[in-house]
């Protein structure tokens, strides 16, 4: 690898002390800067400095397992820090933090190899116009538009569908834009990735993906600079290849928790609840990376784990400040069956103002909104007494909301295999026409079956008409009284 700092490649100096994953290096001559990458054991063992100590000694964090080295072993600098590999051949490929392939094929030719510590773009060659990225899921379109060069975040536990709406947004943007996706695995669970790239290749978006995983069971400084060697090559296609970039991260927290390690073990004084004092720094230098510019733009959407659901922990609370749009799993409409199961009320989006989305859309997003609210202060009152002991006008309400909840439901392609109902996208427009349609009560004497899990509004009349079983819902339906 070319070397990019003023030290010269072939330097070197001799172990001192090993503690766990921080390694003391002695150098006589030239100290290496910071960010040098150092390697140990014939280069079975990669150290980044992160502290220089005195006029001789420098900490670094190492990247690998420690297992083997000892005082007194020599240590080559590289001459330059850890570098990721960009270019048109790292599609379809599965990466390593140090940019090796874990995906039992060659490595990849012809590539560019670049440092994955870079600065942000300049304020001045950001975009200032908001743009929507428009998903093709009715929900996220209507409710919470997210920003296309903007970061959204995608708040939920296990088994609610993270996953699933992940692969969905990928397959969606391959399809129907030139755009490139990266995966980055920050603390994955070697399951999950496999699957994932299992499920990507059967789905047939492989060839315009990156998959960067920094695993479970790496140590923590793998798992912390995991996210900027894929930014590094997500930088590559938004500014040489002027092409837009799907950034998925899965999970943000566990980015945040590698610095922690990495903190406590440099010997750091942590801050409230044991996080590292500088969280919000590491956190800011990752996610400002991530922008719109004049070129092109990488639209972000991170999973992130919230302790204990405790929405006020340091974690989610620095996270949220960089978000433009928070989208909330439920498990309570995952068990109900409407997919995908997001929480239309705690979700919210920044896009959501009548300047950006235009008029007719803010309206109808209030007016859904507003309907959604009022149907769950209704839901204690029709568990105690029943539907009819509601007001006529409260049970326009209720039956408006059930049939919007089932209208934003939606097949996913990625699913097909396990639903037997072929994806649907659904244009920002036709998702709009439904919903106002609805609201006026077109649909009032259709069956709320025949909303569920269709695309265009249009679908339902025919949903109707194939299923002579489903029978108008009246005031007596038995499902309306589930709370």
């Amino acid at each position: 690898m070319p070397s990019d700092t003023g030290n010269t490649p072939g330097h070197s100096g001799v172990v001192v002390a090993v503690r766990g994953s921080i390694v003391d290096i002695r150098f006589d001559d030239q100290l290496p800067p910071i960010y040098t990458l150092l390697h140990a054991m014939e280069g079975e063992i990669a150290i980044e400095v992160l502290a220089q100590l005195d006029a001789h000694r420098v900490r670094g964090i190492a990247l690998t397992p420690t297992q083997g080295l000892a005082r007194g072993m020599v240590v080559d600098s590289t001459g330059g820090p850890l570098k990721a590999p960009v270019g048109k051949k790292i599609l379809s490929r599965m990466f390593d933090v140090f940019g090796n392939t874990i995906d039992r094929q060659a490595p990849p030719e012809d590539v560019q190899w670049r440092s994955v510590h870079r600065a942000p773009p300049a304020l001045a060659r950001r975009s200032t116009q908001s743009e929507i990225f428009v998903t093709g899921i009715k929900l996220i379109d209507v409710l919470m538009p997210l920003e296309r060069g903007g970061k959204a975040g995608l708040f939920g536990g296990a088994g609610v569908g993270k996953t699933v709406l992940l692969t969905e947004m990928i397959h969606n943007m391959v399809g129907q834009q030139a755009g490139v996706s990266i995966f980055c695995g920050i603390g994955e669970r070697c399951r999950e990735g496999e699957e994932l790239y299992r499920d990507m290749n059967a789905a047939g978006v492989l060839p315009n993906m990156v998959m960067v995983f920094g695993q479970m069971n790496e140590p923590p400084g793998a798992r912390f600079r995991v996210g900027h060697a894929a930014l590094t090559m997500a930088e590559y296609f938004r500014d040489d290849e002027h092409r837009d970039v799907l950034l998925l991260i899965d999970n943000i927290f566990r980015f945040i928790q590698a610095g922690m390690e990495v903190s406590g073990l440099m010997g750091q004084m942590p801050s409230r609840l044991g996080y590292q004092p500088t969280m919000g720094t590491e956190l800011a230098q990752l996610e400002e990376r991530i922008a719109n510019t004049d070129t092109g733009a990488i639209t972000s959407i991170q999973a992130v784990y919230v302790p204990a659901d405790d929405f006020t922990d340091p974690a989610a609370v620095h996270t949220f400040s960089h978000l433009s749009a928070s989208i909330v799993l439920s498990r309570k409409r995952a068990s109900e069956g409407l997919y995908p199961a997001i929480d239309p009320l705690q979700s919210s989006s920044k896009m959501a103002t009548p300047g950006i989305i235009g008029e007719r859309h803010y309206a109808l997003a209030q007016e859904i909104r507003r309907t959604f609210a009022q149907y769950a202060d209704l839901k204690d009152i029709i568990a105690m007494l029943g539907l009819e002991q509601l007001s006529p006008e409260d049970r326009k309400v209720v039956a408006r909301a059930r049939r919007l909840e089932r209208f934003l439901t939606q097949p996913f392609f990625t699913t097909e295999q396990f639903t037997g109902l072929k994806g649907k996208l659904v244009s920002l427009d036709d998702a709009l026409d439904g919903c106002e349609r609805i609201l006026r009560d077109e649909f009032k004497d259709m069956p709320e079956s025949a909303l569920y899990m269709i695309g265009t509004i249009a679908e339902a009349q025919t949903k109707a008409q194939a299923d002579p079983e489903s029978q108008p819902a009246d005031a007596h339906d038995a499902s309306t009284h589930e709370s």
